[in-house]
């Protein structure tokens, strides 16, 4: 999920019963999942970037997650308004306007090099991309039949999956280049550069979003609208009456938080002494293999999940992250090496794209294969947690989604706890992630209400 995967707080139809010839906007559909991953897995490349050029604590670094999917918590509720006010057409277009804004507010970020308007710019974005993916998967649905509405969303979050894959090697590229303190004036100068770099890609999504967003805006799309505003049947009491939702939101804040502190601190622990003090720019290209891994593991959890009921698989999974975080803090894999070819883009120049090993500790492979594991716990507990909800179905949708939020609170955490007692022990803030993950898997996953919660009706 933290790549930014198909989500959707509501359930939608079209209101008329053609949904034939659209398939250019189901191709732009379809390609914003590509953006949405490729912007949010920048957000790692960027923390080391950022870090150096305001020589930044890990805590403070952050708070890029912070703010970015701080937005999430914040901008669910009113994204589901104005969504409900302007209809999912003009959602759409209004979302791509404000991600659009917030990319090219990296130009005067970096030019004024103050962290707090970066983190101003990504809030922007984070919020855009909120109002994005409430409006983006009814409409999915809706430009097809609806009986292959899911592997439509599928291959969304296929395209959503290979973008966190590429997204750290291009942003790597050109993002961590090398910088000489030789080859400038002063340190100032050098930061300077640094970040100028930034902008290139920022400045390139911002057109490419802009330019959907016109696409979008002429297109003829079809009209959609929420079964929630259709229903006439009587709802009493709410989705926080199920203690299998809550429960669930909480599997849903740690899970998330878990991926997302994993992706946010591996770069600046391979850095690291102890981790071999690899180069930002291939620390960026091992990241690359923590989300790719995530989209291997996404093709082969969607096979499995045929035969295997959803709170058996998210067992399985839990389990084994929670291990291969545990054994990445032992002696034994950090004293133990090995070497993992990665890919690397050279843009100085002229451009190139090579492989090169890079010599680390099993306890990176360990935290990389983790992202594997993390793939299909999001298709996993969200069922789980707002299964038998009846007519709170959508309410219960929306505040799992709301716990997105976990990716702002724990790598913020986690990087308290790197710059207290270091990168190493800061992972104990994953194992607590992961135990909760598999008492949920095998308790908490139990749909029920909680007790005397409709005494009164």
């Amino acid at each position: 999920m933290a790549g930014g995967g198909p989500i959707s707080t509501n359930t939608t139809s079209t209101n008329n019963g053609n949904n034939k010839g659209y398939g250019m906007a189901l191709a732009l559909m379809v390609s914003l999942f590509f953006m949405i991953g490729f912007i949010t897995v920048l957000n790692d490349v960027l923390i080391p970037s950022l870090k150096g050029i305001f020589d930044l604590k890990a805590w403070q670094a952050m708070l890029i997650q912070f703010c970015f999917f701080g937005a999430y918590f914040i901008m669910s509720y009113p994204a589901g308004i104005l969504i409900k006010k302007v209809g999912y057409k003009m959602g759409l277009t209004i979302a791509l306007a404000v991600m659009g804004i917030g990319l090219l507010l990296f130009v005067p970020a970096s030019m004024v090099q103050m962290y707090g308007v970066f983190l101003f710019a990504l809030f922007v974005v984070g919020s855009g991309l909120t109002i994005l993916q409430v409006a983006i998967n009814p409409y999915i649905i809706a430009l097809g039949p609806e009986s292959t509405g899911a592997s439509r969303l599928n291959l969304g979050g296929a395209l959503n999956s290979f973008a966190t894959f590429l997204g750290p090697i291009i942003g790597g590229a050109y993002i961590l280049k090398e910088f000489l303190l030789t080859d400038y004036e002063s340190v100032e100068a050098m930061n300077m550069a640094k970040a100028e770099a930034v902008q290139g890609p920022y400045v390139i999504l911002a057109a490419v979003t802009f330019g959907i967003a016109i696409l979008l805006y002429f297109m003829k799309l079809p009209k959609i609208s929420s079964e929630d505003d259709e229903t006439t049947e009587k709802t009493t009491g709410s989705a926080f009456d199920f203690n299998h939702l809550i429960y669930g939101a909480g599997a849903i804040f740690f899970y998330v938080g878990a991926e997302v502190a994993i992706g946010s601190i591996l770069i600046l622990y391979l850095a690291e002494d102890s981790m071999g003090a690899i180069d930002e720019k291939l620390a960026s290209s091992l990241l690359a293999y923590y989300w790719g891994s995530a989209m291997i593991g996404r093709l082969v959890g969607s096979a499995l999940g045929q035969g295997i009921k959803a709170q058996l698989l998210l067992r399985g999974v839990a389990f084994i992250a929670l291990l291969l975080v545990v054994v990445s803090m032992t002696g034994i894999a950090l004293n133990n090496w090995m070497d993992i070819p990665v890919m690397v883009i050279q843009t100085e120049g002229g451009f190139a794209m090579n492989f090169e090993p890079v010599h680390v500790p099993v306890a990176a492979f360990c935290l990389i294969l983790v992202g594997l594991f993390n793939s299909v716990m999001w298709p996993s507990i969200f069922p789980l947690g707002i299964a038998k909800l009846g007519t709170h179905t959508s309410q219960g949708s929306g505040i799992m989604v709301m716990m997105v939020v976990g990716g702002a609170v724990l790598p913020l955490l986690q990087g308290l706890i790197a710059d207290s007692i270091g990168y190493k022990f800061s992972f104990v803030i994953c194992i607590i992630c992961y135990l909760y993950i598999f008492w949920f898997a095998v308790k908490g996953y139990k749909a029920g209400k909680i007790a005397q919660a409709y005494d009164s009706e």
